[in-house]
């Protein structure tokens, strides 16, 4: 009996400890401004606006007749139209400063071809574009939650200038050109704001090697992408300092957060393999995401949280809108964004002007800590894109084959009536006629005896 007794003490204990983490993870977050406690935000590789969702309905995609100049100063050479890449195989597009210049042309947005041609590159590919084929789960979550076609990278640069924004919300170069190094001692960072404010975060990497950071940039080869993705190994502080390093993680974590109810309050992920980084898989990118949502929405932190979808730039490829030049280093041009929450607008397209700085916004915002600089401090926050006045969504595990646009737009309330509607509608019938063949019988009797 002792023995029994104790096992089930200790069974007991167990269900308790388990019990107790999500509880106590709930307790001690930090207060925010909005219902969102769980902000979470993953950059991909390389893709314009227009390459994704240039042909999505009610989007700000292509214009008709669009037609792009193989070269603006020999109107005689031609021009390209956006086509459809489908299953075409696809090279990665130069998409540096100086290449970005000679595309943007003084905002004419012309020079896309001629860029990539006179760096021996296939400039017709910039104006290809995929689709709702292509890129099904996208194009399904934007039917479902919130599409931003206003959504602008931060830099006129690549990955490593637009990754610096996306933490630190300024450029990682100086007029000097010091020491990279050195310069960011004097950097702060959204991590060190909310290290001091005493908010949980994390930094996921996907296949996350921690011996890789700035020093040993040379011998890193082909993983040396985890350096730019991740910015913050570019930061002595962020390598030596025990208690910073340790919230630099593999993405497993990730799950196991999930999972024990311990998701920080805000959440950076960077990809690995799955990034899309043309040529790289559209397919495995899109089930890296959905993968990372669906988990979320499995939960205890869906019903407080926010998933933020973005691309880092535009890897070379055609977009049609001018992007507003803030200062001498951007915007870049658009780049596609999602967002899903349960607070989330639902097939909503939001028009606002935001880039990643943008992020940064929601953030000190929300959790009330200061800008870092000018940059997120003039920036459009993306609390256009929620409804805090509507309950809580429930989860929606959308499909990975492409939704018909009829069904990702109906009201699942309409269809619920209507079902409603035409059952009533039959029964009604039903008992009509069964009491019409009821009356007809009768007085079939009834002739019957009088006869």
């Amino acid at each position: 009996m002792i023995r029994n007794g104790l096992i089930i003490t200790i069974l007991i204990a167990i269900l308790a400890t388990s019990q107790l983490a999500p509880a106590q993870a709930a307790a001690n977050q930090a207060p925010t401004k909005t219902p969102i406690q769980h902000f979470v935000v993953l950059l991909q590789e390389n893709h314009s606006f227009d390459n994704y969702f240039g042909t999505y309905p009610g989007a700000d995609g292509f214009p008709p007749g669009l037609k792009i100049p193989v070269d603006p100063k020999k109107p005689e050479a031609g021009f390209v139209e956006p086509w459809h890449l489908g299953n075409v195989t696809i090279t990665d597009l130069s998409h540096n400063a100086a290449t970005f210049r000679e595309q943007y042309n003084n905002g004419e947005m012309n020079g896309f071809v001629a860029a990539l041609d006179r760096r021996k590159q296939n400039g017709r590919q910039a104006l290809g574009y995929y689709n709702g084929e292509d890129i099904p789960y996208y194009w399904n979550l934007a039917d479902h939650y919130v599409l931003f076609d206003r959504f602008f990278s931060s830099a006129r640069d690549g990955s490593f200038a637009n990754h610096f924004y996306w933490i630190a919300g300024a450029p990682p170069v100086t007029e000097q050109n010091e020491d990279l190094a050195a310069k960011l001692t004097t950097v702060p960072t959204i991590f060190d704001s909310l290290e001091k404010a005493g908010i949980s975060w994390k930094f996921y990497v996907q296949n996350y090697d921690p011996s890789i950071n700035y020093r040993n940039l040379e011998t890193a080869g082909n993983r040396a992408s985890q350096i730019i993705w991740v910015p913050l190994l570019n930061f002595d502080r962020f390598i030596d300092d025990p208690n910073l390093a340790s919230h630099i993680v593999d993405l497993s974590q990730y799950y196991v957060d999930l999972r024990q109810g311990t998701l920080p309050a805000v959440s950076y992920i960077a990809p690995s393999g799955a990034s899309e980084h043309p040529p790289g898989s559209l397919i495995s990118g899109q089930r890296f995401v959905k993968t990372l949502l669906q988990e979320l929405m499995r939960s205890s932190a869906w019903e407080s949280s926010a998933f933020l979808l973005a691309y880092d730039d535009w890897g070379g490829w055609y977009d049609h809108v001018s992007p507003p030049q803030v200062d001498k280093y951007g915007y870049g041009l658009r780049v596609p964004a999602l967002l899903v929450s349960p607070y989330a607008k639902r097939g909503y397209i939001d028009g606002t002007t935001l880039d990643f700085t943008s992020m940064l916004k929601f953030i000190e915002e929300n959790w009330g800590i200061a800008p870092l600089a000018e940059r997120d401090r003039q920036a459009n926050n993306i609390l256009s894109a929620f409804d805090f006045k509507q309950a809580p969504r429930q989860p929606e595990f959308l499909p990975f084959e492409r939704e018909t646009v009829k069904a990702a737009s109906q009201d699942p309330s309409k269809v619920i009536y209507t079902g409603y509607g035409i059952a009533f509608s039959l029964s009604v019938l039903a008992i009509g006629l069964a009491h019409f063949r009821t009356r007809k019988a009768k007085k079939q009797k009834r002739d019957e005896v009088s006869k």
